[in-house]
């Protein structure tokens, strides 16, 4: 499945440097924070106001070539949100979307983590094809699908 991704040399930051989505004061920024407390780039980003979860996702499907996928107005059969127990889902950040056959299709907010995918293959005996979605619109489909906690 590697193979088949797009995969592009540059940081996060760096990208998004290069379509004038950040300027280099606020990466700079962001990267002492990180380097201080720890974190996604990406996430630091938001959180200072920067820039928005949608141009984060999006850059990273064009940094890694997963598509990206807004999940607000999908709705998930009750049948798929039980291959992955939500303990999992909520660990990782990512929900099951679809299943075709022997392929299940999630999608995850860093689509990086290898260890979730693996994981996830293990717990269902399935191959993983993995999208992009916001953190924001996982947790609102976690809390929708598997109630709220």
């Amino acid at each position: 499945m590697a193979s088949s991704r797009r995969i592009v040399a540059k940081q996060l930051g760096e990208l998004l440097l290069e379509k004038g989505l950040i300027s280099e004061t606020q990466l700079e920024k962001a990267v002492s924070i990180q380097k201080e407390k720890g974190g996604l780039i990406g996430q630091i980003l938001v959180m200072l106001g920067y820039i928005k979860e949608e141009e984060i996702a999006q850059a990273l499907t064009v940094q890694y070539g997963f598509p990206y996928l807004p999940l607000e107005s999908y709705e998930i059969g009750p049948d798929i949100i039980k291959a992955i127990p939500e303990n999992v889902a909520r660990q990782y950040n990512l929900i099951a979307i679809d299943r075709i056959g022997s392929l299940l299709t999630i999608s995850m907010s860093n689509p990086l983590n290898v260890q979730a995918i693996e994981d996830i293959e293990l717990l269902t005996g399935c191959k993983v094809q993995v999208f992009i979605s916001t953190m924001t619109d996982i947790n609102n489909a976690i809390k929708k699908y598997y109630g709220k906690s």
